[in-house]
This record gives structure tokens, sequence and C-alpha cells, in this order.
């Protein structure tokens, strides 16, 4: 009796339920039938991939509805839904990793291209190298050494100006008229175009040192225009969010505001403030055309800011696609841009990693 009424219980329990084959029954008919209808207008991974969705879709949420109710069919639609837009956003990422992966670690693994420069590296030499089989000769060393100076630069000079303004706009500044004019004009400069930067890097320098001054300096005051809307807003919002409840804690104990804002507030918040930065930084890493205005291009290296051409991962990658050493057997050039992209995206996840530690080092704890 008791077997007897344990089955009629989980009968009533899974009553009007899909089993639990069923999502991949869905997806085994809308692999088959979107392979069948992709062939009919000639086969390709992508028109599979659509037919497929659209298919599972409408067999998925049609069985649901048949069994289900039109209740559970509309949530089972609107998850196929959300999952599809995810698909959507992650495959161009997945794709730009593997094309670059697959053009850029023949490069990245060739002996020397982290530890020498493009001095003295001729097409003569590239085309006996592609006619030979031998190693592609020449380097990022300067390109790296470049990129990651002038982002020192950037950073050392807008994350104070930005955090500063940041503060202000939360602590001192609310309701003020120059608190306003400065949140219009930080919202103004984040959309401001890059090249745009790096024309008034370097008409502001050519005003002050004259024509032609072109440096890592002047490369670094460009970036520090991308950054510091980047910063100011990141921490504005995160000093936002602390709660008021812990400065009025500080100063019913009597302690003074601005020691209430280094002790209390911004530790508070430094996990946000901190992954902020980190993306600012991920930000202008990457920009090409302010850098080809403000510091040029250079095949030696040059680890001076404040003297000379210096070149960046970006422009690398930007003149050896655009001038090609060898412009009859191009491949070379190309090989090395492709492993400087890689070298490029490999910084930018290593800056997310690093956010990602900082905030978890520096959050709040919560436990007793």
């Amino acid at each position: 009796m008791t077997a007897i009424a344990t089955s009629r219980r989980r009968t009533a329990l899974t009553r009007n339920r899909l089993p639990r084959y069923a999502p991949w029954a869905a997806l085994a008919v809308g692999l088959v039938v979107g392979a069948a209808l992709s062939t009919l207008i000639g086969f390709n991974v992508f028109g599979w991939g659509v037919f497929s969705a659209v298919i599972y879709t409408l067999v998925y949420v049609s069985w649901s509805g048949a069994v289900e109710g039109g209740r559970k069919a509309r949530d089972k639609f609107a998850t196929c839904l959300v999952v599809g837009a995810f698909i959507v956003v992650v495959l161009p990422l997945f794709s730009v990793l593997w094309t670059v992966l697959e053009g850029g670690i023949k490069g990245l693994l060739t002996p020397g291209f982290l530890g020498t420069s493009m001095n003295g590296v001729s097409g003569i030499q590239d085309n006996e190298s592609v006619n030979t089989g031998s190693r592609v000769l020449g380097g990022i060393y300067h390109a790296i050494m470049g990129t990651l100076l002038i982002t020192l630069w950037a950073t050392l000079i807008s994350v104070p100006i930005g955090l500063l303004t940041s503060i202000y706009l939360v602590e001192y500044g609310e309701g003020r008229r120059l608190a306003k004019a400065i949140t219009l004009f930080v919202d103004v400069m984040t959309g401001i175009p890059s090249i745009v930067a790096g024309l008034f890097a370097a008409a502001l320098f050519a005003t002050i040192f004259g024509p032609g001054t072109e440096t890592g300096f002047v490369a670094a005051i460009a970036l520090t225009v991308l950054m510091i809307p980047v910063v100011v807003r990141s921490s504005e919002e995160m000093l936002r969010i602390v709660p008021n409840e812990l400065r009025e804690a500080a100063y019913a104990l009597g302690v003074r505001k601005w020691r209430t804002i280094l002790k209390v507030v911004i530790p508070t918040a430094i996990s946000g403030i901190a992954s902020g930065i980190t993306l600012a930084i991920a930000r202008v890493i990457g920009e090409t055309a302010p850098i080809l205005l403000t510091a040029g291009f250079a095949t030696k290296i040059n680890l001076n800011v404040f003297s000379d051409w210096m070149a960046s991962l970006p422009t690398y990658i930007y003149f050896q696609i655009l001038n090609p050493t060898s412009p009859s057997n191009p491949d070379p050039s190309i090989q090395r841009a492709w492993g400087a992209a890689l070298v490029l995206i490999i910084f930018v996840m290593i800056l997310n990693l690093v956010a990602r530690l900082v905030a978890r080092i520096f959050a709040p704890k919560t436990g007793r």
C-alpha cells in the first residue's frame, strides 16, 4: 500500500510536466531539421546555428504549451530568448579570441619576439625568412615598453585627479553650481572621440614647446583626457553607495570629515574604485589614433617618455599591417602584427583579473 501511495504521489507531482530529456530531445530535433534547412540554401555553420536555434525554440515552447500550459510555455520562451541573446553576445567574443590566437600564437612563440625590437630589421631579411623557412626576425620589446610606460604615466596623472574630483562631487559639492558644472564637463568628456584627445595634447605641447613635439609623455596626456572621466564616474558611483550611517557614526565620534573620508569612506569603496581604475586603463591601453598623433612610431627601444618618438603595441600593429617591411612578402609583418595583438589582449585580460583580485582583497568583510 505504501508503494502504491508513493507512486500516486509522484504521479500527481510530475503530472503536466515535461520529462527531463525534453530540452535535449528538442535540441536534437533542432540540429537535424536546422541542418536540412541550411543544406537547401547552401550549408554553412552560421545558417545551421540560426535554423537550429529557431527550430529548437519552436519545438520546446510548443511542447511545453501542449503539456504544461501557456504560462510555462511563455516562461520557457523568455528563457530561450535570454539564452539566445547571451549566445549572440558571447559568440563574437570567442570568434575574436580564436582568430587572434590562431594568427598570433605562431608569432608569440617565435624566439626573441618578446625580447627584441624592430631596429635594423629590413625587407631583405623578411624575404629570406619566407624563402628559406627560417624564423621571422624582429620583435615587440620596444612596443611593449612604450605601451607600459605611456599607460603608467597616464595612470599616475589621471587617477589622483579623477579620484579627488569624485570625492569633491560626493562629499563636498552636493547641490553646488561648481559640482553641477563639473558633472556636465565629465559627461561631455566621456563622449569625446579619442583622436580629439590626441589633437588636444598635440596642440597643447606644440603651443608650449613648438611644433613637432611628439614624445611618450604627450601621448600619456592624451590618454589622461580619456581616462579621467571614466575614473571620475566609476569612483563617484562607488562613493555614493557607501552608507551614510558610516559617515554619521564617524562624525558622532568626533572624527574630522577629511579623516572620515580617508579612513572610512575610501576603504569601504576601494574595491569598486580599483575596478573602475583598471577598466579605465583597459579602455586606453589599446588606443591607436591619439598615440599616432602624439608619440609617433619608433623601431628602436626608447625608455625615456620625455624625449623622442616612442612605439606602442597598437601603433606597432597598425604599421606592420599598413606598411609591411617587405611589401612583396607581407607574411612576416602580418605574423608580427597578430603576435602583438595577442600580447595586447593578454594585457587586457591580466588587467581584468587584477581588478577582480583587488576587489576581492579589499572588499568589506561581512562576517563577524
